[in-house]
């Protein structure tokens, strides 16, 4: 009996119109189908990256941790299923926020991001522009061939 309820939900659809066309009704179709969408998409859980806010109001304790990268950070906790958030407190440097819950994920987690970090050189790449402009001064310095143009005329 309890199957038979739940399948035989049922929908009450008003609709003021002048004439009740298949266009008119379909266009009321979707409009109910994109409210029920939202509702059931507005009921659900984030995973994943968040923000702060989100994380804080699925209402379980957070702990934080400071991190320096946190692209670096994102590309690692995908795999890892972990729902996190970042705070920016300052000039390049963020806090990470996580549930308590997942504790041993994040830490998992973090000793991959740590090794990372650790393995990547120290020497960070040169910036595009300023490869553009020792590119452009060594262009400069370099002596120039001379071009002789030729005009070629065709006699009628």
């Amino acid at each position: 009996m309890v199957d038979e309820d739940i399948s035989r939900r049922t929908i009450a659809l008003s609709i003021r119109t002048g004439k009740l066309s298949a266009r008119a009704l379909a266009w009321a179709l979707r409009a109910a189908g994109r409210k029920i969408q939202k509702e059931r998409q507005a009921h659900k859980t984030p995973h994943g990256r968040q923000s702060v806010k989100q994380l804080m109001k699925q209402g379980e304790a957070t702990n934080s941790l400071p991190v320096e990268a946190p692209r670096e950070f994102d590309r690692v906790a995908r795999s890892w299923n972990v729902d996190y958030a970042f705070y920016k407190n300052g000039d390049g440097k963020y806090l990470l926020f996580f549930k308590s819950k997942q504790a041993d994920a994040i830490t998992a987690c973090f000793g991959e991001y740590s090794r990372r970090v650790l393995d990547r050189p120290r020497v960070r790449r040169v910036p595009i522009l300023e490869r553009m402009k020792r590119a452009g001064e060594l262009l400069r310095q370099q002596p120039r061939k001379e071009r002789a143009k030729e005009a070629e005329r065709e006699e009628r």
